[in-house]
């Protein structure tokens, strides 16, 4: 009876609200799902209760890798897709920043433009790959547009919001101090917002990598969206696995670049979260 009690009282420490866990167990328990997950993948595939047609095994899949590595074709998809990530994401960031300051800060600006946005970013991208390729041709500066199409209105509406989220007492203060609009915005709006329009920055990227399959559906030689379509064309479901599981695994490590690089740059702003 005493062990139950210290076994509840240990979960119950665990699941208080907003409570810190020590850095090791955080970790430990980031893997825990993830190793479930594998051990009940390879548990269903090694004693056949799925086919491998609709599953392929963890070994069959690793496999896989290992052949696209050899032949070199892994780092050429992944060094092309990736490229196209990042342009796609930075010509999408270069426009929404000032277009998100702009209609966070200037009530006309949100109000002419919003509502345009907001209906744009409902509109599926898949539906725009025909008009996309009339205006970008087949190249990669179509797959750029559909990634740019498929980031900005998000992104631009989440800038709107973190920078509307700033305390109005801080703006108040600047114009008590006789400071100009241009001189509010750079000196107290935009280092206030910072933190936040790095998350939006963080969880922004993580959205074009979803949209790479989308980007690379139509005329790309190469690529890792292009790999997965090409495999299911001939039920590859041991490449087509690979390819998702590795866009995963490249989408986690921009996220942790971003994480980490965010921590150093807003190290004051830990205590305030």
């Amino acid at each position: 009876m005493t062990s139950a009690t210290s076994l509840y009282t240990r979960l119950a420490r665990l699941f208080r609200l907003r409570k810190d866990i020590h850095p090791t167990l955080f970790t430990l328990s980031g893997l825990f799902v993830p190793l479930v997950l594998l051990a009940a993948w390879w548990g269903a595939t090694a004693f056949g209760l799925v086919k491998p047609l609709f599953l392929p095994s963890p070994g069959d899949v690793i496999a896989e890798g290992w052949r696209q590595l050899t032949e070199g074709i892994l780092f050429t998809d992944a060094k092309i897709s990736t490229y196209r990530i990042l342009i796609g994401w930075l010509v999408a960031t270069v426009v929404a920043v000032p277009v998100g300051v702009l209609m966070g800060n200037f009530r006309i600006i949100e109000g002419a433009l919003e509502p345009l946005i907001s209906t744009i970013r409902y509109m599926p991208v898949v539906a725009l790959i025909p008009l996309s390729i009339l205006w970008a041709g087949i190249g990669d500066l179509q797959k750029v547009l559909i990634l740019f199409l498929g980031t900005f209105f998000q992104q631009a509406l989440m800038i709107m919001d973190n920078v509307k989220n700033i305390d109005a007492n801080l703006i108040r203060a600047g114009q008590t101090l006789g400071f100009s609009n241009q001189e509010i915005l750079r000196r107290i709006i935009l280092p206030a917002a910072m933190p936040g329009i790095w998350d939006t920055f963080r969880i922004t990227i993580g959205w074009t990598w979803t949209y790479l399959v989308v980007a690379e559906l139509v005329a790309a030689s190469d690529g890792l969206g292009r790999r997965i379509m090409d495999a299911q064309r001939y039920l590859a479901t041991d490449t087509i696995l690979f390819g998702t599981l590795l866009i995963g695994l490249l989408g986690l490590i921009t996220d942790y670049c971003f994480k980490k690089t965010g921590q150093v740059l807003f190290r004051w702003n830990k205590a305030g979260r």
